[in-house]
């Protein structure tokens, strides 16, 4: 055990568990993956989750980076959370678009979206979230304290960033499960419609939010 000390912070198991129970909540990378998962399964989104986990991981190095410095850039926050609310509206717009169909059980669909695309919706799913900044501030300033050290740091980063994408893997897989497929198969675009509605609930409440600092520059 005195081997890993150096290599763990004393708070690891609290930060562990804490951002784990944070995962557990769903948010718009959820009602993201749900929307792609019901309709592509694994393959079409496991590029969502590398995606997202990516976003994650910039996110914390950032936090690595500067935590002190990053407190201060409010108005970046800001600009980032419209910009946020801007895409969640975007992608739930498309989503809420979805025709009724039945989905195909014997082969990929010809429009599964491209890894490229995958990985790019889930990027910006993850830093258009400001949310997500100031969680990983948190959590890795309040929870590791001053005299957390660099090497403790990275440790419990490359540790959240797996379990994001493990975990995330794991809700596309269940998702896709042939039994589970089956019996979604004919309401599928429901599923769409209702994450897409989700996310864009999520956008305009960043945007009710964010009305008093936006008529107050105008």
């Amino acid at each position: 055990m005195e081997l890993l000390t150096p290599l763990f912070p004393p708070a690891f198991l609290a930060l562990a568990l804490a951002h784990f129970v944070a995962l557990l909540s769903p948010g718009p990378d959820f009602f993201l993956l749900m929307g792609f998962a019901a309709r592509h399964r694994l393959r079409g989104s496991a590029g969502l989750c590398v995606g997202i986990a990516a976003g994650n991981g910039l996110y914390i190095l950032l936090v690595i980076l500067g935590s002190s410095a990053l407190r201060q850039f409010t108005l970046l926050f800001s600009a980032i959370e419209l910009l946020g609310a801007l895409y969640l509206l975007w992608i739930g717009w498309h989503l809420v678009q979805s025709r009724a169909r039945t989905l195909a059980l014997d082969y990929a669909e010809p429009e599964c979206p491209s890894w490229r695309r995958q990985l790019l919706l889930g990027l910006g799913s993850a830093v258009l979230n400001p949310k997500n900044a100031l969680f990983y501030l948190a959590l890795m300033t309040a929870l590791l304290g001053p005299n957390v050290t660099l090497q403790q740091q990275s440790i419990s980063g490359i540790w959240m960033v797996t379990v994001v994408l493990v975990w995330d893997l794991a809700v596309v897989s269940f998702i896709a499960l042939p039994g589970l497929q089956r019996r979604l198969s004919n309401n599928i675009w429901k599923i769409e419609r209702v994450a897409g509605g989700v996310l864009m609930v999520f956008g305009a409440g960043i945007l009710w939010r964010l009305l008093p600092l936006i008529l107050e520059s105008l």
